[in-house]
């Protein structure tokens, strides 16, 4: 690549002393396919910014995968979670294939009593009792079995009281079917009613800010829920994902920590009706108390954010999750205002509800910024009270001289009185 820029250096340079001598260019030979792809956008830049992995992408997934799973004979263990937790397209197939092997099963069944009773024999005989009627092979054996499971009775094939291994089949093939259809209906409507499409009308700002609030620096974003029907008891929570090393030498990769958004004060706790800006202070408790506006481009980190709470419609507990890293972290900005009053009623604009604006911010961390407070305050009150203290000594000074002046004063006037009367 070095060599292509160097090539393309000396051929522009050619070029521009060959248009100065004479009107014929020299044009730059087109590089191939690979070296064009491989050429980075800025020349100027000799490295590109290294891309951060995320732990939670935006839509909320985490991207995580399970490698080397011996003990998978725990999924099975749970086969109903199993299936819920399959795709669709697997789950519809499993569904489909349950019921048809089922029916299969009990079809061959069906048969092979009438084939072992000699049934099939007899077709047509007036005569004789076959242990269901008009069963004339494995085709209608498998009609016979659909009928017996889904109960549909069209009333052509009907079983007979002259077989008793029959009847045994169709309580044994009446209960399994009963089972059958409770766990593969209950797997589906599970399915279905599951919340993670109601955790997608609950949306987070793109970007988080870092901006001053009430003379302190904070770190915030914006949630909101595009539904009229609310969410019970939802409560918001953040992690901060970054990898460290431990006094002792440890490495702990993606070392999470707890972001406070209002634990203690119970600021974590929504009443999402609006879109709501959620707010973390940072102060000597907090991961971002030494980062600086230079410093946040090159930090690793990943602030993973939970919104959970039940869905009024069903009850269920809904869970919705984003992410944010240093490039989607804008410092020195705010969010713009979303909420407007109408006639009778408040109005939420949601193309405002991830725009923000530029605001006056320091560029200092909040430690710098403490420091610095702390530093313009102290002398202050020292100065104060040291001039107090330098002017009074300075009175009492002043007062002591002039009352010595005045007994010299007074011994000079006595003695000059003695003088006289002597």
């Amino acid at each position: 690549v070095c060599l292509f820029f160097m090539a393309a250096n000396v051929l522009e340079e050619d070029s521009m002393e060959q248009d100065i001598e004479s009107p014929v260019t020299i044009h730059q030979p087109k590089l191939p396919k690979q070296a064009r792809e491989d050429l980075p956008k800025n020349i100027n830049k000799e490295c590109a910014k290294r891309k951060i992995q995320r732990y939670v992408r935006k839509d909320g997934k985490c991207n995580v995968h399970h490698g080397n799973v011996r003990e998978t004979y725990r999924y099975l263990t749970d086969i109903f979670t199993t299936l819920v937790d399959l795709k669709w397209r697997f789950n519809l197939l499993i569904f489909v294939m349950v019921y048809t092997v089922t029916w299969l099963f009990f079809g061959m069944i069906w048969w092979l009593i009438a084939y072992m009773r000699g049934d099939m024999d007899h077709i047509g005989d007036s005569t004789w009792t076959p242990c269901v009627s008009n069963l004339n092979g494995f085709v209608s054996a498998f009609l016979f079995s659909i009928e017996t499971e889904t109960t549909i009775g069209y009333g052509y094939r009907v079983i007979t009281d002259k077989c008793p291994e029959g009847i045994i089949l169709l309580l044994v093939q009446s209960v399994l079917g009963s089972i059958v259809n409770a766990f593969m209906v209950g797997c589906m409507f599970v399915k279905i009613s599951q919340p993670k499409k109601r955790a997608e009308t609950l949306v987070f700002s793109t970007n988080a800010v870092i901006s001053m609030r009430d003379g302190k620096l904070c770190l915030m974003f914006r949630v909101g829920d595009l539904r009229n029907s609310h969410i019970v008891e939802a409560s918001i929570r953040a992690k901060l994902i970054k990898s460290k090393q431990t006094k002792e030498g440890e490495f702990i990769p993606l070392n999470q920590t707890d972001i406070n958004v209002g634990y203690y004060t119970g600021d974590d706790r929504l009443f999402l009706v609006s879109p709501l800006i959620i707010s973390h202070e940072i102060n000597q408790q907090s991961p971002f108390w030494e980062i600086s506006k230079a410093q946040l481009p090159k930090e690793e980190l990943e602030i993973v954010v939970i919104l959970e709470g039940m869905v009024e419609a069903t009850g269920m507990t809904c869970q919705a999750r984003s992410s944010y890293i240093t490039s989607e972290i804008l410092w020195g900005y705010r969010f713009t205002p979303v909420l407007t009053l109408e006639d009778g009623f408040y109005e939420v604009d949601y193309n405002s509800f991830h725009e923000t604006y530029e605001t006056n911010t320091p560029v200092y961390s909040a430690k710098e910024l403490a420091e610095m407070a702390s530093r313009a305050e102290l002398p202050l009150t020292w100065s104060v009270s040291s001039k107090l203290d330098q002017h009074a000594e300075l009175e009492t000074e002043e007062e002591e001289k002039n009352q010595d002046d005045q007994n010299e004063r007074n011994g000079d006037v006595a003695n000059l009185e003695n003088e006289s009367k002597v």
